[in-house]
């Protein structure tokens, strides 16, 4: 469960480390995976003088606020197959104002859960979905 002031890492190539979650939309006080959020990043990569590049990924800096949405959490969820699953931290992508992600690669494992929230790009760029 991602509640407000949570710290997050985020697992795609859009530039932030780290973000804070600042408000779970949908109306919920905590969010689960499949999850959008608000997110305040706190630490970035640095972007490089010599990179000329259009991408918006790569013009990701520490105080933006943008969305994102939660592929994995700490808190373990429940399958309808009576399994729990749960991960070693909790984890997010950053997401444009069109839904889709930010960066052009994610580079860790993502939660099942997304297919049934209808998140198929996101599922398409995993490398492993668990």
């Amino acid at each position: 469960m991602i509640q407000l002031k949570s710290v997050i890492n985020v697992i795609d190539n859009s530039g932030a480390t780290l973000v804070e979650c600042i408000k779970v939309l949908k109306g919920a006080k905590v969010g689960h995976i499949g999850d959008e959020i608000v997110v305040a990043v706190k630490k970035a990569r640095p972007i490089t003088q010599g990179f000329q590049s259009t991408n918006t990924a790569a013009k990701i800096k520490k105080g933006d606020v943008r969305r994102a949405l939660i592929v994995r959490t700490k808190k373990e969820t429940r399958r309808p197959d009576g399994r729990y699953i749960r991960f070693d931290d909790n984890a997010c992508i950053l997401l444009n104002n069109n839904k889709q992600p930010l960066g052009t690669r994610v580079l860790g494992l993502v939660a099942a859960e997304l297919r049934q929230k209808q998140w198929m790009k996101l599922i398409s760029l995993a490398p492993k979905v668990i």
